[in-house]
């Protein structure tokens, strides 16, 4: 049973989503609220394991707020935007406070509930044209070459060495101060350097220079 908590500042709206969600597909709502503060307070109490969450809510904390608020304190809760916002910014802004999904109020409700579905499961959920948004700003970043998205894909190890190499140590240097052998740095750097596409040093030790990694010991 998924435990949804509908959060949304008009009470028809909320009325309509528990008439379609308790008690069925496997949904239980176990809570309302009216704005992001009341979200909050009964996120904690109730923890759900998916937040409906609207975006305008003139009281209170509104949408982007109480969803990071949220995910800071339950990071296991799934929220799931629902707006009218068919809007860019509001959509990066939303997937940067940590929602797993952005629906429009104009969906039907069949994807409504795969939304729901995929986002209580771990997965992420985005309107289709909300995918082809956030990949064609993905790209056309890339291709001005802004990597900064790609940076936070890397792991712990390859952030520490891509500091190295930037740095001005060589493979061996790394290995024998990481305890690890050159064959696995080898193999980090050029992982590394996939994920963030770039393909020569001095445009890594540039990029790392715009990360404030170039640090000295």
């Amino acid at each position: 049973m998924v435990r949804i908590m509908v959060v949304d500042d008009h009470a028809v709206v909320r009325s309509g989503l528990v008439l379609l969600l308790d008690g069925k597909h496997g949904m239980q709502v176990v809570g309302e609220a009216a704005d992001g503060d009341e979200a909050i307070r009964k996120g904690e109490e109730l923890r759900p394991d998916v937040v409906l969450m609207d975006l305008s809510m003139p009281n209170g904390k509104d949408g982007l707020t109480a969803t990071s608020e949220l995910k800071k304190r339950l990071p296991d809760t799934s929220v799931l935007i629902l707006t009218m916002h068919d809007d860019d910014e509001y959509l990066f802004r939303a997937i940067k406070a940590g929602a797993s999904g952005y629906l429009l109020k104009s969906a039907p409700h069949e994807e409504l509930l795969a939304a729901i579905r995929n986002i209580a499961d771990g997965n992420a959920y985005l309107y289709p044209t909300a995918t082809k948004k956030l990949m064609g700003d993905y790209l056309e970043k890339l291709k001005h070459g802004d990597h900064s998205g790609a940076y936070d894909s890397l792991t712990a190890r390859e952030k520490e060495i891509m500091a190295k190499v930037a740095q001005g140590y060589s493979n061996k240097e790394i290995a024998e101060l990481l305890q690890i052998s050159v064959k696995t740095v080898e193999t980090h750097k050029s992982n590394l350097m996939e994920k963030l596409g770039i393909r020569t040093k001095p445009d890594l030790v540039k990029f790392a220079l715009k990360k404030g990694l170039l640090t000295y010991e």
